[in-house]
C-alpha cells in the first residue's frame, strides 16, 4: 500500500512538471540524464508539495477525511473579484482530494454583517478541521479567531489581514507597500499645484487594509517631499448614486484636484462619475482585475490596477491547510503576494 500511495505522489508531481514518472524518479534519487532546467522545475513543485510519501501514505490508509471550510464574500452586482479565490480553491481542492480532503465553501454578504456571522456560526456548528477566511469585518473576526483558538481549529487569512491576531498564515499583499506602488503610479503626471484624492469606499472603513494602504500612500509623498495636498473621502453606501453624490460634493470643494487613488476594486464607480463628467484630465488608480474596472482602463479613464492574483491567494490557502493538516508540516506564516501593476497595454496578458 506504502508503494503505491508514493508512487501517486510520483505521479503527481510528473503531472504538474510535464514530465514523465521516470524523470521524477530520476530527480528523487538524484541520478543523471535530467536537464538543469527540468531538475530544477522538479524539486520546486516537490518542495510545494512538501512530497513525504510515508506521511502520504499513511494518511490515505488511515481513511481519515480533512474538512476544509471556505469563507468569503459571495459576488454582487458591484464587482466580480470573488470569483477569482473561489477558482484557486478549487484549483487546489482538484489536487489533494485524492488525500482525503474535502472542502465547504460558505459566502458572506459584504453590504451585511450579519451575514458573515451567521455564516461562523454554520461553520462552528459543522466541526471542520481548518478554515480558510477573507477578514472582512474586523470585530467579527476578532470573535471568531478566539472561537478558532479555542477550538484549535487552525485558520488562513487571505486578500486582507489583522496582524494581532493568532491566523496560522496571512496569504495577500503587503498592504502599506502596496499603497506605496500606487502613490508613485500616481504622481507620473501629477503637476504641483493639483491636490490628490483618496477614496475609501466601503461598509467597513475601519478595516485594517484601507488604513495600511492609505498609510503607504501618504509615506512616498512625505519620503518624496511631494507638494501635493491629500483630501480624503470614505463613502460607506456603495451604489453607484451615493458614490456620485459623495464624488459631486467634494469636487465642488476642491476644484483643483488632478489624481484619485481609490483602495478597493471599486474604482470602477469612480471611473463612472469622471467618464459621465467629462474629467478626462484627472488620473485615476484603483484595485483589482475585475471585468468592469477592465473596460474602464480599455478606455483610458483608469491608468492604472493594481492586482494581488486573489486567484493564487485561495490555490496557496488550501494548499497551505493542507500542508499543516495532512502533511503535519510548518508553513510560512506570512506569504506576500506580487503587486503587479496592468496598464490598457498588457492586460490582455495579464492572468489574476
Amino acid at each position: 500500500m506504502e508503494k503505491t500511495n508514493a508512487l501517486n505522489g510520483v505521479k503527481e508531481i510528473a503531472r504538474r512538471a510535464n514530465v514523465s514518472t521516470a524523470t521524477v524518479d530520476r530527480v528523487l534519487h538524484n541520478r543523471t540524464g535530467v536537464s538543469e532546467k527540468t531538475r530544477q522545475k522538479i524539486n520546486e513543485i516537490i518542495k510545494e508539495l512538501d512530497y513525504q510519501p510515508n506521511i502520504l501514505a499513511s494518511r490515505l490508509a488511515s481513511r481519515k477525511i480533512i474538512t476544509l471550510a471556505i469563507l468569503i464574500p459571495s459576488i454582487s452586482e458591484e464587482t466580480n473579484y470573488w470569483d477569482a479565490p473561489l477558482n484557486g480553491v478549487r484549483r487546489a481542492e482538484s489536487e489533494i482530494k485524492q488525500y482525503g480532503v474535502q472542502t465547504t465553501v460558505f459566502f458572506f454578504d459584504l453590504s451585511d454583517k450579519d451575514s458573515f456571522a451567521d455564516q461562523v456560526k454554520a461553520i462552528f456548528q459543522a466541526d471542520f478541521d481548518g478554515i480558510l477566511i477573507s477578514p472582512s469585518y474586523v470585530e467579527e473576526t476578532r470573535k471568531f479567531a478566539d472561537e478558532c483558538t479555542k477550538r484549535k481549529i487552525p485558520f488562513v487569512f487571505i486578500d486582507s489581514d489583522v496582524p494581532d491576531l493568532r491566523r496560522h498564515s496571512y496569504i495577500g499583499p503587503h498592504l502599506h507597500k502596496s499603497g506605496y506602488v500606487g502613490a508613485k503610479l500616481l504622481t507620473y503626471r501629477l503637476a504641483e499645484n493639483k491636490k490628490v484624492l483618496i477614496i475609501h469606499i466601503s461598509k467597513e472603513i475601519d478595516n485594517f487594509n484601507y488604513h495600511e494602504i492609505e498609510e503607504g500612500f501618504r509615506a512616498f509623498f512625505k519620503d518624496n517631499n511631494q507638494p501635493n495636498d491629500i483630501v480624503r473621502i470614505d463613502i460607506r453606501e456603495t451604489d453607484y448614486q451615493s458614490v456620485a453624490r459623495h464624488l459631486t460634493y467634494v469636487f465642488h470643494l476642491n476644484k483643483d484636484i488632478g489624481a484619485v487613488f481609490v483602495t478597493n476594486s471599486r474604482v470602477h464607480t469612480v471611473a463612472s462619475f469622471l467618464k459621465n463628467s467629462h474629467r478626462t484630465d484627472i488620473s485615476l488608480i484603483g484595485y483589482d482585475f475585475v471585468k468592469e474596472n477592465v473596460d474602464y482602463l480599455e478606455k483610458n479613464v483608469i491608468d492604472f490596477l493594481i492586482c494581488h492574483r486573489p486567484e493564487d491567494q485561495g490555490y496557496r490557502g488550501i494548499m497551505t491547510l493542507y500542508q499543516m493538516l495532512v502533511i503535519n508540516s510548518s508553513v510560512n506564516q506570512i506569504h506576500y503576494m506580487p503587486i503587479d501593476i496592468v496598464t490598457k497595454e498588457n492586460y490582455e496578458f495579464y492572468q489574476n
